[in-house]
């Protein structure tokens, strides 16, 4: 009986190999994915269906005009984020982005907590589509469009 491997069988098990290899890399990348992946809620969203207590994830909406306050440690802000339909109290801690106002967009990125409490690790303010930068506000139309152009 020959024991080697006639080389249609060769070329079989190396196929096998492959696809288990692949199959092997799909599967980490999804399982890393998930682990990092963070969702985006609505505060409509949170109310209808609360997200685990450990699990990041971002809240966007406009911040409440009136609900602005910074706490006595001076670094700590609380606000509320809504979107017409739902109301969602946030807390953060840290420096505060230019953009951030009143009554502007705002994306939280965090956990929520048991007591219903939204507890942000990072702020990111959103500018409505008026917003020019500083730097290119005195500039024509065409000289705008040039620095875009030679910026990229």
């Amino acid at each position: 009986m020959n024991a080697a491997l006639k080389p249609k069988h060769q070329r079989l098990v190396l196929v096998l190999l492959a696809m288990v290899a692949l199959i092997g890399a799909a599967l980490l990348a999804i399982w890393g994915l998930r682990s990092n992946a963070s969702y985006f809620y609505l505060p409509a969203d949170i109310a209808a269906n609360r997200p685990a207590p450990d699990q990041a994830v971002r809240l966007g909406g406009m911040v409440e005009a009136g609900s602005y306050r910074r706490e006595a440690d001076g670094v700590t802000i609380a606000f509320v984020v809504n979107d017409t339909k739902a109301r969602v109290p946030v807390r953060f801690k840290g420096i505060v982005p230019d953009l951030f106002k009143e009554g502007s967009g705002v994306v939280a990125e965090g956990k929520l907590g048991a007591d219903g409490v939204f507890v942000a690790d990072n702020l990111l303010a959103k500018h409505d589509e008026k917003y020019v930068p500083r730097e290119m506000k005195d500039m024509t139309e065409a000289q705008a469009r040039q620095t875009v152009e030679e910026t990229k």
